[in-house]
């Protein structure tokens, strides 16, 4: 539990050593700015014993001195296809966990793995080997981004693959996940679309609105039949018109929808976050990556599910068409471009990061803040919001009193 503290001192460069106290031993961290879902306690405590936060101190902890940062919650990232040079829709479960603590690396302590369109076998056999990662804690489930999605805007997913989300198709994947999935990006304007939402909402599956080339009227209609999420509001659908304003429009407005933005520089121009913070509000936006294998790995050449993508200077695009593929975005990074860029209240930002992905992944009760009883999910910045530490379960992923 957060309360304010007298201790002093300055945190030390972050490494990805372990914790110098020995395992298990319960700790305190004194005098950073903790932000909890109340506000930000200045020069405050948080108590941790095992992998949870706890309301009271234990007299044997081991105390970490953080003046001068701040404490946020875990990232939670809804959106993520790899990272580190690994793929969660083509690699080998290793490969996955290399992704998985690539991420972790740079904050996000909660991540869902996200496929790209594929053959329909293919996916249900990707659905199996992330379903088994998702049982044993590693992600916290499966986003299908395709096959059903719009030919018009395909964005980076092989047109060949594409089909109609027909609901017995929908329903083979769900299937093939176990209970793991979590999210399904649809066209929803397309054939078996609103059927296939129908589906999504009675079994518990986020359907998410994208890749798609809907009006404003069949947005709302996929709405009303249960649509939850716009993923990576305004990429991959038709722009905001005057006259027409399409999905943009429908989904903005309506209090029923989380809107993904991809705060990376590239996919957004500043101005385009900030009308959808204005007209959505803090409490209906998740930032997302929607990184690929070169997150946090560097340039070069890679593969999207079949596509050639070719990584410079940090922007992902087809070899073939120049689109973009994803990114290679850290949420770290969107974390800091938010507040500093962007000029977002870090409230605000930590809603975004933390608290609303949470929420929509049915997970609040034991992520998304920093309360007693939920895990010790944190995220150390310093002074200009650059990442120090990575906590998860209560041990450090980066330590920011090691270097």
């Amino acid at each position: 539990m957060a309360t304010p503290s007298g201790a002093r001192g300055t945190a030390r460069p972050a490494t990805t050593h372990p914790h110098p106290a020995t395992p298990g031993t319960p700790l305190v961290l004194t005098g950073a700015n903790v932000v909890l879902p109340t506000g930000t306690v200045e020069n405050g405590r948080l108590s941790i014993d095992g992998p949870r936060i706890t309301a009271e101190v234990s007299p044997n902890a081991h105390v970490t001195d953080l003046t001068g940062h701040y404490v946020v919650p875990g990232f939670i990232d809804i959106h993520n296809h790899g990272g580190g040079g690994a793929s969660f829709t083509s690699g080998t479960a290793d490969d996955v966990v290399t992704g998985i603590h690539t991420h972790r690396l740079h904050g996000t302590t909660t991540l869902v793995a996200s496929t790209v369109t594929g053959d329909m076998d293919f996916l249900a056999q990707r659905a199996g080997l992330l379903s088994e990662l998702a049982e044993q804690g590693d992600i916290a489930g499966i986003h299908f981004e395709g096959p059903f999605i719009s030919p018009c805007r395909k964005g980076a997913h092989s047109e060949e693959l594409l089909r109609d989300p027909d609901p017995a198709a929908v329903r083979k994947l769900i299937d093939a996940a176990r209970g793991q999935a979590k999210m399904v990006t649809l066209a929803t304007e397309l054939p078996g679309g609103i059927d296939s939402v129908r589906l999504l909402a009675e079994h518990g599956v986020i359907a998410a609105i994208g890749h798609t080339d809907a009006t404003y009227e069949q947005t709302v209609e996929a709405i009303d039949a249960g649509a939850t999420v716009a993923t990576h509001l305004f990429n991959a659908m038709p722009p905001l018109g005057h006259r027409a304003p399409g999905p943009i429009a429908a989904l903005l407005e309506d209090e029923r929808i989380t809107v993904e933005l991809i705060n990376d520089g590239t996919h957004l121009h500043p101005a385009a976050l900030q009308l959808a913070f204005h007209h959505a509000g803090a409490a209906r936006v998740a930032f997302i990556t929607d990184a690929m294998d070169a997150a946090g790995f560097g340039d070069g050449t890679y593969m999207l599910g079949p596509l050639e993508v070719e990584v410079s200077e940090g922007v992902a695009r087809l070899v073939e068409g120049g689109s973009i593929a994803g990114s290679t975005l850290t949420l770290d990074r969107a974390f800091r471009r938010a507040v500093t860029v962007d000029r977002l209240p870090v409230a605000d930002v930590v809603t975004a990061l933390s608290a609303n992905p949470a929420k929509l992944l049915g997970l609040y009760d034991t992520v998304g803040s920093l309360e007693p009883g939920k895990y010790a999910d944190l995220v150390v910045l310093d002074a200009d919001f650059a990442l120090k530490g990575v906590m998860r379960r209560g041990e450090w992923v980066v330590d920011p009193q090691l270097g």
